[in-house]
């Protein structure tokens, strides 16, 4: 028997963490002086409300209540870089840092969701499917940037 609450928790950190993602490609977005980045950065956005979507069905399948904002660090983080970016201009090196940590970071909580044993199956099989539509941007996103790094 599995604890719905456990699952409940596990998910709402997720959507948390994959808001925060939808909304720094969408700042990315906006920052980036490349139409090529702020495309791709508006197309991931795009791919990752959807995995939002899919999770927070899934809480409210379980009985439960689905985060519906990103994390208060995240968001204090993007204000710093506004506040920076106004001050020093915009970078693209700058935002391809900030995609790159963003996206490690994330990996990193989709990976210990995979591991957590306490998920019941139907949760997990909806982790691993999201997660493909994760992994899958971030592939994109280490091609485009490598494309970029060769290219200088």
């Amino acid at each position: 028997m599995f604890d719905r609450s456990h699952d409940i928790g596990v998910l709402n950190s997720l959507i948390e963490t994959t808001i925060d993602s939808v909304d720094g490609y969408r700042h990315s977005a906006g920052e980036a002086t490349n139409s090529r980045f702020s495309d791709s950065f508006r197309d991931w956005a795009k791919e990752r409300e959807a995995v939002v979507t899919r999770l927070r069905d899934r809480v409210r399948e379980l009985g439960g209540t689905p985060e519906h904002d990103g994390g208060i660090l995240a968001a204090m983080h993007r204000q710093f870089l506004s506040l920076r970016d106004a001050v020093t201009g915009h970078d693209d090196q700058a935002v391809i840092a900030e995609v790159d940590r963003g996206e490690s970071y994330l990996d990193s909580k989709w990976q210990a969701a995979l591991e957590d044993t306490q998920l019941s199956p139907e949760t997990l099989d909806l982790i691993r499917a999201c997660y493909d539509s994760v992994r899958s941007g971030r592939q994109q996103w280490e091609q485009l940037n490598r494309s970029l790094s060769e290219a200088r």
